[in-house]
């Protein structure tokens, strides 16, 4: 199992760039970033280079999304500021050789407007999947549960499903965040995952209900797990959750995998 940890979460006790290093320190060989752009692409680069990490995936910037708003990506007209947004992740994709991103659907407060949300979103989605293929980057979209982002445009397995029906690239695929799709009660995550496999891009991880290390929520992670290990899926696994406490110490899941699974951390 490829381990990745994701620094806009993990290891929070440091500033971003002091992150990569103690991500190193703690047996990680690759990182994901949800948005770097607070950093320069130079400085993250250089941090990559001194620790020999691997960047494997940041999202496109998505406006105003983390303040309780719409986003970018699904809004009638913004379609100018969502292509911006790409075109800003372009420039670290390139420059970090990042091989996976991620784009958040965003919100939509108002259901009757749902349908012309979602044409908007997935024009939005196969446009930066068509610039970021000639680089081979896959695009990745992700189900949010609506609990912590009420009014969420995707929010369950069954709508993911129905993007990538619609789809028109090869590129794109599904973000399956355990915490996410487990707090929507989606039944046995272990099975999904079993089942999706390969039409998975990209893994995160966090336990329910509080998103802390795996062993503080009600998830039978052994399984999950073993689930991710023996699927199709081929990809990243991050560590997405919120530590309870110092980062290092809530690493216990790492040497089970270790102990019991095959694992390039």
């Amino acid at each position: 199992m490829k381990l990745a940890a994701n620094l806009s979460m993990l290891f929070t006790e440091q500033p971003l760039l002091e992150r990569f290093g103690a991500a190193k320190t703690a047996g990680f060989n690759a990182v994901e970033v949800q948005f770097p752009y607070v950093e320069k692409v130079a400085d993250i680069k250089a941090e990559l280079k001194a620790h020999e990490l691997e960047c494997v995936l940041i999202n496109v910037p998505a406006g105003d999304l983390m303040e309780g708003g719409e986003g970018l990506a699904s809004v009638p007209g913004k379609e100018a500021e969502f292509a911006a947004a790409v075109v800003e992740c372009l420039s670290y994709v390139t420059s970090l050789r990042v091989k996976r991103v991620n784009v958040l659907p965003g919100r939509c407060f108002d259901e009757s407007k749902r349908s012309l949300y979602l044409e908007t979103f997935m024009r939005n989605l196969n446009t930066a999947a068509e610039m970021f293929k000639p680089l081979g980057v896959t695009v990745t979209f992700e189900a949010i549960n609506t609990f912590d982002m009420p009014g969420f445009l995707i929010n369950n397995v069954q709508q993911m499903l129905d993007v990538m029906a619609d789809s028109k690239h090869d590129n794109i695929k599904m973000q399956f965040d355990v915490y996410h799709m487990a707090r929507m009660e989606e039944g046995d995550v272990s099975a999904i995952i079993s089942r999706l496999g390969n039409q998975i891009g990209h893994i995160q991880f966090a336990d329910v209900p509080g998103r802390g290390e795996p062993g503080t929520g009600e998830l039978d992670f052994k399984s999950i797990f073993s689930a991710i290990e023996y699927s199709t899926y081929e990809g990243w696994v991050g560590a997405e959750y919120k530590p309870t406490k110092n980062t290092e110490d809530t690493l216990r899941w790492k040497q089970w995998i270790a102990s019991n699974l095959a694992m390039c951390s």
